[in-house]
């Protein structure tokens, strides 16, 4: 049989050869907790009540080629990426300058804001902080180059919940399996070769720094055991990806810890008189746990304070002992008006939190070029170009949230901000669409086949652990920092999101190429 070339990739597969990869695929997902609870759209509460079933995460059948360089590029320059938003985060009245823009025009942001205010007021009793970040990239060619050589552009920096990296060490691992079974077909074997498929470590690497914080925090104030907690959503699709990561701290490195849904942690959790926080498992409550590392895998969207004791909750947390996995000023360091205020074109923001131009340069390679919504002279250059349905065509609309199912893309821009009081644009940024090169995978969800044109879109994990610095001047440090791994998710080029927990993409490996 003649060999596939990149341009073929993948080859259509038979009925036979679709039927021994889907029943491969979908038996070793289940038994390696490649998994999601299933939709509701999938199944109906009515049909599974106590929540109890699972279903293969959506997930690529083959491996998607991704430029050896560009994937290189991403793993070494996290580290630079984690030196940034660590500093962003120690730096409050620079982190101020950014939020007053914002808390007219987005409640969120403002309440996030409102809480560090009052965690200042009584004085913040922690000064470690510990971020386990992901920045997300797509591969980018300039379309009106012919020539060019393609380069990472940055889509996002997540600071808060960032997600599938339990799934994502496991889904490298299913694409090395499927080959060493002999599954795909032999027209591929000169491209996906053991070689080329990147397993990634996000899994032990992440809980690796969960522990780092757990460390840092120190001897037990109490004499009570030790443990981190995990922050939730209740219910929660995700859950087989956190667990993975619970189960890596445990396993390899000795950790403890508990899953504490975001409406009961003041029904589970209480400070003691020098703001230490104690858990309270329901299940023992004769039993108490000091609290060393809180990892919030919640809190990151407005849907999750639904009433006004949940932000008391995340204050309670905020005001308290434990290493906190953001911080209140972590969380705010990721809102989208950061991004934007770090790319617009001619921005010397950057150069105040990497001081070394090499560096700086490095980073500023894989900026898009984004855009305010408000009165200064770029924003109302970007207001045009919003508002004009064939420039718009080529941007984004991004508010300052995480989580898929956001953003507003291209000619819906206009019609969008038709209806939105101009008063309100500034909570948005306008980011130029990246143009990824055009590739073809087939994608098993709720277990249907589905094969076509795909987009992929890279995300690099990061670990960063450090001590803030004092109101006297002093800049703190850097504790830890290390890359920890890596995501690709795959969508198809008809959808304009990614995110594989909202029911956008799915998640995949690299296969290198060049």
């Amino acid at each position: 049989m003649a060999s596939t070339s990149h341009a073929d990739y993948p080859p259509e597969l038979s009925a036979e050869e679709q039927d021994f990869i889907f029943t491969e695929l979908k038996d070793w997902s289940i038994a390696h907790g490649l998994a999601v609870r299933p939709a509701p759209s999938f199944v109906q509460q009515s049909q599974d009540p106590s929540g109890v079933l699972a279903t293969t995460a959506p997930v690529t059948v083959f491996p998607s080629l991704f430029p050896r360089k560009c994937f290189e590029d991403g793993l070494s320059i996290q580290k630079a990426y984690n030196e940034l938003y660590s500093a962003i985060a120690r730096d409050e009245q620079w982190l101020q300058g950014i939020v007053e823009e914002l808390v007219d025009v987005d409640d969120f942001v403002a309440k996030l804001w409102q809480t560090h205010l009052a965690v200042k007021k009584e004085g913040y009793i922690q000064d470690i902080s510990l971020g386990l970040f992901r920045s997300d990239y797509m591969v980018h060619g300039d379309p009106s180059k012919s020539n060019s050589s393609p380069g990472l552009k940055q889509v996002e920096f997540n600071t808060i919940a960032s997600s599938f990296g339990g799934l994502s060490s496991q889904v490298s691992a299913l694409h090395r399996y499927l080959l060493s079974l002999g599954a795909y077909p032999s027209s591929t074997s000169s491209i996906i070769k053991a070689d080329a498929l990147r397993q990634s470590q996000s899994t032990s690497q992440l809980a690796k720094g969960l522990a780092a914080g757990h460390k840092a925090y120190g001897e037990s104030k109490t004499r009570r055991p030790l443990c981190v907690l995990f922050v939730v959503q209740d219910p929660e699709r995700n859950v087989f990806d956190q667990r993975h990561l619970e189960y890596a701290l445990l396993e390899q490195n000795g950790v403890r810890s508990f899953r504490l849904p975001f409406g009961k942690i003041l029904a589970h959790t209480k400070l003691d008189g020098d703001r230490t926080l104690l858990y309270i498992p329901p299940h023992s409550p004769s039993t108490s746990y000091e609290v060393t590392t809180i990892y919030f895998r919640a809190g990151y969207s407005p849907d999750d304070y639904v009433k006004e004791e949940d932000w008391e909750a995340r204050l309670h947390l905020e005001k308290s002992r434990a290493i906190k996995c953001p911080s209140v000023l972590t969380q705010l360091a990721g809102c989208k008006k950061v991004q934007q205020v770090l790319a617009t074109p001619h921005s010397p923001h950057l150069k105040r939190f990497l001081p070394d131009d090499d560096v700086a340069s490095r980073l500023l390679k894989t900026f898009a070029p984004i855009y305010p919504l408000d009165k200064s002279n770029a924003g109302e250059e970007a207001k045009k170009l919003a508002i004009d349905p064939s420039s718009a065509a080529r941007y984004v609309l991004k508010p300052q949230r995480e989580g898929g199912g956001n953003n507003i893309y291209r000619k819906a821009i206009p019609p969008f901000l038709q209806e939105l009081p101009e008063t309100q644009w500034p909570a948005y940024i306008l980011m130029e669409m990246i143009e990824p090169p055009p590739l073809r995978n087939a994608i098993i969800r709720n277990g249907v086949l589905e094969s076509g044109g795909v987009i992929c879109e890279l995300g690099v994990y990061g670990v960063c652990l450090w001590r803030e610095g004092s109101e006297k001047g002093q800049k703190g440090e850097i504790l830890e920092n290390f890359e920890a791994g890596y995501l690709l998710r795959t969508k198809g080029d008809q959808s304009e999101e990614g995110g594989v927990a909202a029911g956008f993409g799915a998640v995949d490996s690299c296969c290198l190429v060049g």
